[in-house]
């Protein structure tokens, strides 16, 4: 049996151990990470890696979407929102526009933070005896 990478391992672990809140945190990681590095194969005219992390980052978008819990009211509005920035990674891969991977980076950057400081309220509250 051949040992598995430690890095690896740790990854798997922390998917595995993620309550949704860290697991919805990670995606906008994973995604912003994708965009940055499609925005930097734009630059080097890499057109394959360019396609391919915009690519991925579509494909988190639109897990998002379909993971989204649409009996809460604010989620209908969360769709479209996905929806708009699913649509402007598939233009900003037809254009090779950094402008148009500039503004889905702004929102995903913004929806990242929300998640961030709603994990960490949570978290207060556990802690502080607080009902979640």
């Amino acid at each position: 049996m051949a040992m598995r990478n430690p890095y690896q391992t740790y990854k798997q672990n922390s998917v595995e151990t993620a309550s949704p809140g860290e697991l919805t945190l990670m995606l906008f990681n994973g995604c912003l990470k994708f965009i940055k590095q499609a925005k930097q194969d734009i630059d080097n005219q890499n057109i394959e890696g360019k396609h391919t992390n915009i690519i991925k980052a579509e494909n988190i978008i639109h897990e998002l979407m379909v993971t989204l819990n649409m009996d809460i009211p604010v989620a209908k509005d969360m769709l479209k929102m996905y929806d708009y920035m699913n649509r402007r990674l598939v233009e900003a891969n037809i254009t090779n526009d950094i402008s148009i991977l500039d503004e889905v980076e702004v929102y995903a950057t913004e929806f990242r933070d929300t998640w961030k400081e709603v994990i960490q309220q949570v978290r207060q509250q556990k802690y502080q005896g607080g009902n979640v």
